[in-house]
């Protein structure tokens, strides 16, 4: 029917016609002309050139802290010896105001050493552009630093509902062939005494044998502070460089004993960054991964029997917040230079809705992180008497879509019925082997490895 309209229209008025699809077609293609100019201007204001010299600029969102890209990935094996010179800048509006009128200009502000070794032409003449002492810091950051800073521990929120539960520890994993450790440095909250529940806990697989070695102690806020470098009584952990050293000297059941030296190696830019979830009146959560997938090394001495590590792959974590009625589900697994890690918390329901809290899937490379999802589902298969047989885990995001199933192999159960952590259930730390497909930023993914898992069993 249109077709016949528009051919009876075109015989009735045939230059009305031809004037009017010339027309249609000169505004097509202005148009066209246009968005091809403005693309090509837009390109241009991003150019390198303009934003103070460089060969790359990397954008980030207003949540990505810089300092860790910098002295992070950027620090890496692969990329340092190509990177001359990182300097951050940002952008925002100005108002100029005088004689009540009011323009608005675009300004952007640098690290002035930084923007000179670039050749910024523009304050390459300006005498007072100086870095200012918080520039300074910028210029200063390391590896190290950043390692400490992400490491470190936090001040007590002001919280008064949640006080009681407050809890901050290092958690720490490695194993070798036959051997598996879980070591955690635990600071709980305020007691009587006004200084703070401490203690240190190791459990310790080998050939088939489980172990729990630990201690417990007070500390004051000024042995608190300096974490990561911490001392819970004959055990401590120390922070040089790149490397967390680990001494222990712990008791165990029936007279055992334990001593040890453990040392573990972080790498730039390999890491999870710092994520923390809010509730209400002041309920908070936290957690960051300074190490994802390091080298081992060290020994433990059980009664003289001598276990070395030397070779071994090792895991740190650090948790802090409210923990009166939490859970957790979180494993993690490497294989080929690849660590996935997953996790989600579950809070008590009225600091917030467990049901929309989200989980959290990443994927880390040799060289920092590769992907993420927060479109994540975690089911959990029990066996008939009601302990977890295995575990499937499905993310999808941009950069990753991954299927994970954990086949639990071994587990030691923990009954939390004391200590701020999720009073009155059972604490299970797994060992079993996962099996992993999908893709990550465009790689295919398909392999078999063991790792661990934790999670909870009871109301």
């Amino acid at each position: 029917m249109i077709g016949r309209l528009a051919v009876k229209s075109l015989a009735a008025h045939p230059v009305r016609s031809a004037v009017l699809a010339a027309g249609f077609g000169l505004g097509v293609a202005v148009m066209a002309i246009l968005l091809g100019v403005a693309e090509v201007v837009l390109e241009q204001s991003r150019a390198p050139a303009l934003a103070g010299g460089g060969d790359v600029v990397v954008r980030l969102g207003p949540d990505v802290p810089a300092q860790l890209l910098l002295a992070g990935p950027l620090q890496s094996d692969a990329l340092a010896p190509r990177v001359r010179v990182a300097a951050p800048f940002h952008t925002s509006s100005v108002y100029l105001l005088r004689d009540g009128a009011r323009v608005r200009v675009r300004a952007r502000g640098g690290i002035p050493s930084l923007e000179r070794r670039l050749g910024d032409r523009e304050t390459a003449s300006v005498p007072g552009w100086r870095d200012s002492p918080a520039d300074v810091a910028w210029t200063q950051d390391s590896p190290e630093r950043l390692l400490r800073h992400i490491d470190r521990f936090r001040p007590i929120p002001d919280a008064p509902e949640w006080a009681d539960s407050w809890a901050e520890w290092l958690y720490f994993n490695g194993r070798t062939a036959n051997t598996r450790f879980y070591l955690t440095f635990l600071v709980g909250p305020r007691v009587e005494s006004g200084r703070r529940a401490a203690g240190v806990r190791l459990q310790l697989e080998r050939d088939g044998r489980t172990e729990t070695f630990g201690r417990s102690t007070e500390l004051t806020d000024a042995e608190v502070q300096d974490a990561p470098d911490l001392t819970i009584g004959t055990a401590a952990v120390r922070l040089r460089g790149m490397h967390y050293h680990i001494d222990l000297d712990l008791p165990g059941e029936h007279g055992r004993r334990v001593r040890g030296s453990i040392r573990l190696e972080a790498s730039p830019g390999r890491l999870v960054p710092p994520l923390e979830v809010r509730g209400a009146r002041g309920w908070l959560t936290g957690y960051v991964v300074p190490v994802t997938s390091g080298v081992l090394g060290g020994w433990l001495d059980i009664d003289g029997t001598r276990v070395p590590l030397d070779g071994g792959t090792g895991y740190h974590d650090h948790n802090w917040g409210f923990w009166e009625r939490v859970s957790w589900r979180w494993g993690q697994v490497q294989h080929d230079g690849l660590s996935v890690i997953y996790g989600r918390v579950l809070p008590p329901a009225d600091a917030a809705d467990p049901a929309h809290m989200p989980g959290f899937v990443g994927a880390l490379g040799p060289e920092g992180p590769i992907g993420y999802a927060t479109d994540v589902t975690i089911t959990e298969t029990d066996d008939a008497q009601g302990n977890p047989a295995s575990i499937s885990v499905r993310a999808r995001g941009r950069a990753l879509d991954l299927a994970l199933r954990f086949d639990v192999t071994s587990r030691v159960t923990t009954r939390t019925t004391q200590g701020p952590i999720a009073r009155g259930l059972d604490f299970l730390q797994l060992q079993g082997t996962y099996t992993v497909t999908g893709q990550v930023a465009g790689r295919r993914i398909d392999f078999q490895a063991p790792g661990a898992a934790e999670t909870f069993r009871g109301e």
